[in-house]
């Protein structure tokens, strides 16, 4: 049988251990070895050999949630609006008009309907467009044209729905848009 390792002084990522835990019996013959280990930040937590050895634990807990807060810092970090409607509003506008796997992509960018350069970043069309009021949708005044500040508008749904191109039926008796 090998000679038991002692852990005590030694350092794995920001934990220290600091003294030998408790023994947890696994099986008859199989004893799970922990030790008391200090964090870098100054909690203690009790490990197994496997665990500190394999580098599986690197800290008491503190490093994940850093890691964790960092991601979410980069993902919201260049404007904040990610969850308001404003942005989703932007969002489905650049998806329709850029990504043939959109639900909407056949009447808006495969008929060629695009989003103008400028406003293919949030900031520049919250810039132009202001911050959507309050039960008003965004519209094109010319629904021939593309996204841009000329030819855009914030409106009421039922004007909205005024300005749509004429539908009529296909051979198989689909409504579709001229």
């Amino acid at each position: 049988m090998p000679a038991a390792i002692n852990l005590i002084g030694h350092k794995y990522g920001r934990l220290t251990v600091i003294e030998e835990g408790d023994r947890l019996r696994v099986s008859r013959r199989k004893v799970l070895r922990r030790w008391v280990c200090v964090c870098d930040c100054g909690n203690t937590s009790i490990l197994s050999t496997g665990n500190i050895r394999s580098g599986n634990s690197k800290s008491c807990g503190c490093l994940n949630l850093e890691l964790i807060a960092e991601r979410g810092r980069r993902l919201n970090r260049t404007h904040g609006y990610r969850n308001t409607s404003i942005y989703h509003t932007w969002s489905s506008m650049v998806q329709r008009c850029t990504n043939p796997k959109a639900q909407a992509w056949r009447n808006y960018g495969g008929r060629g309907i695009s989003v103008c350069e400028r406003w293919l970043k949030f900031e520049n069309f919250l810039a132009d467009m202001g911050e959507r009021p309050a039960g008003l949708d965004l519209d094109r005044i010319n629904n021939d044209g593309n996204y841009e500040l000329g030819n855009c508008r914030w409106t009421t749904r039922s004007v909205n729905i005024k300005n749509t191109r004429p539908r009529q039926r296909d051979s198989l008796g689909r409504y579709t848009s001229t």
